[in-house]
């Protein structure tokens, strides 16, 4: 997570093949409201008492479309190929969404995605150490960076796995589900931290559940799968600075029950016990 100078939230992707340090994040105790303290004890752990996050309408609209969304061809090293890759996947995105929005009758409004080749000022603030994606929700916009690390390195579903997951930011945006998270008390930095976990293991099992939907146009084997997994249980706050994502072990669970379910009922991390969230 990352608080940008203009006070717009930032949530990044880390890069699954180095650490990630997140962005300002020694700003995140003076995101704590002064005197909550007795506020966040009724929170309680299990979240409980925020319907757009535990009873939203979306966890009842059942399996994402499952249109078919083949893989273009991406060639190493050329930017304008990886790009060519992203940008089919991106419609996949907006279209498995807004049906599923139209089931749940809430209104939907696809985000802005943009590329970029060297860090720049993004949401307000600095582009990170070792961030490869983000979202920034005031903007409704998903920035990508396609540097060395992934244009090197375009063949397996790393790629679309972080343009899903950043387009899941989106989705809680769209429902509700990021104002509520916004607006949860919090008496501690564990408290906090343990809210933002949940909030990024949320759009990682989205990111699964529009995985599972459309995998069978991808042509691809399980052992694919497998191996995105195994970088997820690589890339978790065990190698942070900051326990903002999960360990390793539970954001490759929440993937896997997201892709499992191809749905979003899968994907509840609010109602889920603290060690499935760790």
């Amino acid at each position: 997570m990352g608080f940008t100078a203009s006070g717009q939230l930032a949530y990044p992707h880390r890069t699954m093949r180095k650490p990630f340090i997140a962005i300002l994040c020694v700003v995140v105790a003076s995101l704590l409201p002064a005197g909550t303290a007795n506020a966040a004890r009724a929170a309680g752990y299990p979240i409980r008492n925020a319907d757009a996050l535990t009873s939203s309408p979306l966890y009842l609209t059942g399996r994402l479309p499952g249109s078919p969304c083949p893989e273009p061809p991406v060639r190493a090293g050329d930017v304008a190929s990886v790009k060519s890759y992203l940008l089919p996947l991106v419609r996949c995105l907006d279209g498995a969404w807004a049906a599923q929005f139209r089931k749940a009758r809430i209104p939907f409004v696809k985000p802005a995605v943009r590329f970029i080749t060297k860090p720049q000022r993004v949401c307000g603030g600095q582009w990170g150490q070792d961030v490869q994606a983000l979202y920034c929700n005031t903007d409704h916009e998903i920035v990508f960076m396609l540097d060395r690390n992934v244009v090197d390195h375009p063949e397996d579903l790393f790629l679309m796995n972080v343009i899903a997951h950043e387009y899941g930011h989106h989705v809680q945006n769209q429902a509700g589900m990021w104002a509520a998270f916004d607006n949860l008390p919090s008496a501690s930095k564990a408290e906090y931290y343990e809210q933002t976990r949940r909030h990024e293991l949320q759009a990682e099992c989205l990111a699964g559940a529009f995985i599972g939907s459309v995998w069978a146009s991808l042509g691809r084997k399980g052992k694919d799968w497998r191996t995105l997994l195994a970088d997820d249980r690589a890339s978790g706050d065990e190698t942070a600075a900051v326990r903002d994502h999960g360990k390793g072990r539970n954001m490759a669970n929440w993937l896997n029950r997201g892709y499992r379910a191809a749905a979003p009922g899968g994907c509840d991390t609010w109602t889920a016990g603290s060690a499935a969230v760790a």
